[in-house]
């Protein structure tokens, strides 16, 4: 292939990314925690003026390091604050993956390896939701995907040291974005493949000490900046917390994310739809008989039953949290996919049935969606949580022409299962496009409407305080909301936080308070400050309760 040729390739790539991850990001509010806890931290970054700490609500926040705020602080400088800047680096970094998975997949297996992959990663559920959202591991991934990548090229290229290097300055950067748990993962990923390999075949400890070299140059740099700005004494409580936060999640069930053992297998057979039903594909029979693409394939294996193992394994159950498996899910998938597109194999009939099976189910609900919102009152008797059933109560319109959407993807997914019985590829490629198009619809139609019945209510009423002088606070539940939406600025009260730098709830609700005061709660805990003489009712909806303090 000639340069040209591959030039285009990548433009195409670049072109098609950004049609698919950029449009449509400010549509809807950022979700309460993750995507406004890190948007908020950018805010505030920009807002002090101190760009080297991380803050929420104008105090420390120990539990993320700093990478990914800063690129969000930058799209904000940019855009203006707002939920278009906060999402965007992560659709940057859409762009920026698609182009990886081609630039290695071209490199280890082939070119038409590499386009199937691009296009399966593309057409993924999950992989491609989280291009749009804002939360810190699209990021955090693909940095230590590289990691993972640059230490395969140890052993296969002329440049060991080079790579080991860069290797270790990704790694690096992951640390910098999400934090030590990037370490973990390298380190029982390579104790795994020594065991499997029965040695380090390739790899001298010099190769393993540039990779701690560059990991540990990219933390010291920051490291160095705070200490010198802050002072040791900042930096040593920093690492208490975030120490003592990491193991917390390890241990605990943190704010009740909690889940069985087998959740994150459930979520990527589920969400990672339809590459995940591709790895019922594998056979014993070798891929190929290039040594370089086997190892490859081999650390592929090893990252996947590494994460999803240690995260079945950690008490608190995330979604995100088993996300690093879509890169060696789309991989191990996508050699299935080249394998078949070029008749080295025939498609399993258990692969077929799972694709029809799995994806008539997420079908199905698709269109129940519209029938459950315009028979809301049928379903309300058979929930018992009050909050949810309040939640239902939002104006969300709905129409039965809706499951059409559903009704068409189901359609689409048995043309192209049917399609692939002859012709592998062109029903393959329809599947992909099926994908690409529901999902689509899914980002731009029915997350504003899901939106509006878990969190719409208290945001509007958070946005109608943007710009007056005045406290606003939420009461019975964690969220960070309030703090975004309003516009939140430093109190200059020193009453306002108490001895350990948390809002000092007690003085708002009872205190000499200096300006007027806004709680919210939720429906569930509104008649226990409802009984508060001195709070005042002044509205409620969709399970918000919003009060106002008596003077």
């Amino acid at each position: 292939m000639t340069m040209t040729h591959t030039l285009i390739r990548y433009l195409i790539i670049v072109i098609a990314g950004t049609l698919l991850f950029v449009p449509f990001l400010g549509q809807v509010h950022l979700f309460d925690w993750d995507e406004i806890n890190f948007a908020e931290c950018a805010r505030e970054m920009i807002l002090s003026g101190d760009y080297l700490r991380t803050q929420i609500d104008f105090q420390p926040f120990w539990e993320k390091p700093p990478l990914f705020i800063w690129m969000q602080a930058l799209s904000m400088r940019l855009f203006g604050v707002g939920e278009f800047a906060a999402r965007f680096p992560n659709a940057v970094m859409g762009i920026v993956t698609l182009c990886t998975l081609y630039h290695i997949g071209r490199r280890v297996v082939h070119e038409k390896m590499a386009t199937w992959w691009v296009a399966l990663y593309a057409a993924t559920w999950l992989p491609h939701f989280y291009f749009k959202s804002g939360i810190i591991d699209p990021t955090f991934n693909l940095f230590i995907f590289i990691a993972f990548y640059q230490l395969y090229l140890v052993r296969f290229s002329e440049k060991k040291s080079r790579h080991a290097l860069l290797g270790g300055l990704c790694l690096g950067l992951a640390v910098m974005t999400k934090g030590p748990v990037a370490i973990l993962v390298a380190l029982l990923a390579g104790i795994v493949y020594v065991l499997i390999n029965r040695g380090l075949w390739g790899y001298r400890l010099r190769h393993l000490a540039w990779i701690a070299a560059g990991a540990l140059l990219v933390g010291m740099v920051w490291f160095t900046a705070v200490t010198a700005v802050h002072g040791w004494a900042y930096c040593r409580w920093f690492f208490g917390e975030f120490t003592a936060y990491q193991v917390r999640l390890f241990r605990t069930e943190d704010s009740g994310h909690g889940g069985p053992l087998l959740y994150h297998f459930i979520v990527l057979l589920i969400g990672c739809f339809p590459a995940s039903l591709f790895l019922f594909q594998y056979s014993r029979r070798r891929m190929t008989d290039n040594e370089p693409a086997r190892d490859f394939t081999r650390w592929m294996w090893v990252l996947f039953w590494v994460v999803l193992l240690l995260f079945s394994v950690v008490k608190t159950k995330i979604v995100h949290y088993s996300s690093l498996c879509y890169f060696p899910l789309t991989y191990l998938a996508a050699l299935q996919l080249y394998r078949l597109s070029e008749g080295q194999a025939r498609l399993k009939p258990l692969v077929r049935t799972l694709l029809l099976v799995t994806g008539s189910l997420l079908a199905v609900a698709i269109m129940l969606l519209p029938v459950a919102g315009i028979f809301k009152q049928t379903l309300i008797p058979y929930i018992k949580d009050p909050f949810a059933v309040a939640n239902l109560q939002a104006g969300v319109t709905w129409r039965l022409a809706e499951c059409l959407w559903g009704l068409a993807y189901l359609a689409g997914i048995w043309t192209a299962v049917l399609l692939m019985r002859r012709h592998f590829r062109r029903g393959m490629l329809v599947l992909c496009a099926v994908q690409l198009i529901i999902i689509q619809v899914a980002i731009v139609h029915f997350t504003p409407k899901i939106e509006a019945y878990s969190q719409r209510a208290a945001i509007r009423f958070f946005k109608s305080c943007r710009g007056r002088d005045v406290y606003v606070h939420v009461l019975g539940y964690k969220s960070y909301a309030q703090l975004f939406y309003t516009g939140k600025t430093r109190p200059a009260n020193p009453q306002y936080y108490d001895s350990n730098g948390r809002v000092n709830e007690a003085w708002l609700l009872t205190g000499d308070v200096d300006k007027p005061v806004f709680f919210v709660c939720k429906i569930t805990a509104a008649d226990r400050y409802a009984a508060m003489p001195q709070l005042e009712e002044i509205g409620r909806k969709n399970g918000f309760v919003f009060f106002r303090r008596r003077r």
